[in-house]
């Protein structure tokens, strides 16, 4: 009777450590039902048959708005770890600017991309970070409470006072 409880509870407590391990698949950006962007077709296709077909585009090309770029991405994460990219697929489908038929479809792919190094380091600013103790005292014996005998300092008018 232990024998069988033991057994149990060891088999319970393998099925939940192993289910916490399992990968999270996560879906972003552009996804395809019926029609993909690769069965656009060059030369019959127009803005707004691509519209209609796919609908609005993830992204325009920033100089060339017509230039239209459907994205999607499929990340996996497993327990504490970061996310990582599984797939990754970008289409680029470029407009005539007179006549907005499909110019080209470019497709691309997580090796077409290129990975960039940040500078970690930091800008260099002016001036210095106070510390708490500076904070809390560093208005202290600048007035505010004090009577102010300023006569004759420049940005004074004569016989102002403060009371």
């Amino acid at each position: 009777m232990f024998r069988k409880a033991a057994l149990a509870a060891s088999a319970a407590i393998v099925l939940v450590t192993t289910g916490a391990c399992m990968p999270m698949t996560n879906y972003s950006g552009f996804q395809a039902i019926e029609v993909s962007p690769a069965e656009m077709k060059v030369g019959q296709d127009t803005k707004s048959t691509v519209m209609g077909k796919l609908g609005s585009p993830s992204a325009t090309s920033t100089f060339d708005p017509n230039i239209w770029f459907y994205m999607s991405q499929i990340t996996d994460r497993v327990a504490f770890y970061k996310p990582r990219v599984a797939q990754r697929s970008i289409y680029a489908i470029a407009f005539d600017k007179e006549t907005e038929q499909v110019l080209s479809v470019n497709s691309y792919t997580l090796r077409d991309g290129k990975v960039i190094a940040f500078n970690g380091r930091e800008t260099p600013t002016r001036g210095r970070e106070l510390t708490i103790l500076e904070q809390l005292l560093g208005n202290v014996g600048r007035g505010g409470m004090l009577p102010n005998d300023d006569e004759g300092v420049p940005g004074n008018r004569p016989g102002d006072r403060r009371n």
